[in-house]
């Protein structure tokens, strides 16, 4: 068994079911790829910075992690840091959480040290008002 934590999460400005599918994908993976831990833990939280353009959400685990070096392949199609008998996927989960937070105006990053969990963030541009 495991636990998870979600903090308050900002407004924002876009479609609700894309939104929802990033969502999805990241926590998701999070599942995945902390299965393994006893227990497991998955965070969600948002940046608590009024004056800034842009909300950052991140998505927490204390899986299986990644080697930082290569973060930036995550995002592409069927790149894939671990073995398919290690854990499941097609690859295509977090490339379609980067196409869907750039179609909102957003930008996504990771950082992760193996064996030690990852965190997936995305920004998006906050609304207005």
């Amino acid at each position: 068994m495991g636990g998870g934590r979600i903090g308050s999460l900002p407004v924002v400005t876009g479609d609700a079911t894309l939104l929802r599918q990033v969502f999805a994908n990241l926590v998701g993976n999070a599942l995945k790829f902390s299965r393994g831990r006893r227990p497991a833990v998955i965070e969600i939280a948002a940046s608590a910075d009024d004056h800034a353009a842009e909300a950052v959400v991140s998505v927490r685990d204390n899986g299986a992690g990644c080697n930082s070096k290569y973060t930036d392949k995550l995002f592409g199609v069927f790149q894939r840091l671990h073995r398919v008998k290690e854990f499941e996927g097609t690859g295509i989960g977090l490339a379609n959480v980067r196409r869907l937070v750039a179609r909102h105006g957003g930008r996504v990053w990771a950082e992760g040290r193996s064996d030690q969990g990852a965190t997936f963030y995305f920004s998006l541009p906050k609304r207005p008002g």
